[in-house]
């Protein structure tokens, strides 16, 4: 399973231009194959008059779905390098949709290759992306006389505290690498004279301190 990908934190567009023609690549975080489809619709809408819009997304952590279209430019020109574009750059759940206002210049089939897979890679370094880690759910129970300064001391050695709910005792949530999760016991029952308890539950993505 992949400890970590990338993906972008919100919808953006980023326009370049190559002989004449308009190259406007949005990028947005999806999910679902569904709402990935449901960018590319709203897009293709948005620009009824353009030529083409290409489109390539990523969905999964390990990449399970991954889907490309030329949207009538010629074959693996368009979709196929902007999907690989996505897969180099390790970004997942995110859809990449490029519109092309065709200037009257041809650019052959390497030039559409490097147009649209160059899109979609300025497009990334100029918007930028999160990463996301996968971490072990663990749940810390302490009494309320120690709970304020282990709150404090898990932020200040740069653990994921994801949730703290005050009841008889006091529950903090935090993320943990797995590689941590031996150490993390033993810092535990250091910091809080082994007094709280820890009990280990699933795996999520976070987004990386």
């Amino acid at each position: 399973m992949q400890e970590q990908y990338r993906t972008v934190a919100r919808e953006a567009v980023h326009e370049v231009e190559i002989n004449k023609s308009r190259f406007l690549c949005t990028l947005a975080p999806a999910a679902t194959e569904q709402e990935a489809q449901e960018v590319i619709q709203r897009i293709r809408k948005e620009h009824p008059t353009a030529n083409h819009n290409c489109f390539a997304y990523v969905i999964g952590a390990d990449g399970d779905v991954q889907k490309a279209s030329d949207d009538g430019e010629p074959g693996g020109t368009a979709g196929v390098p902007m999907l690989q574009m996505l897969v180099r750059r390790e970004v997942r759940y995110a859809v990449a949709v490029v519109t092309r206002y065709f200037g009257g210049v041809k650019l052959g089939a390497g030039g559409l290759i490097r147009a649209y897979g160059g899109a979609v890679g300025e497009a990334l370094d100029a918007l930028g992306t999160v990463t996301r880690r996968r971490f072990r759910l663990a749940t810390v129970t302490v009494d309320h006389q120690r709970a304020g300064k282990l709150e404090n001391d898990l932020r200040a050695t740069g653990r994921v505290v994801r949730d703290v709910r005050y009841a008889e005792a006091v529950t903090i949530e935090v993320g943990l690498p797995e590689a941590d999760v031996a150490a993390f016991r033993g810092w535990l029952a250091d910091a809080t004279a082994g007094t709280a308890g820890l009990e280990l539950g699933g795996e999520a993505y976070e987004e990386a301190p």
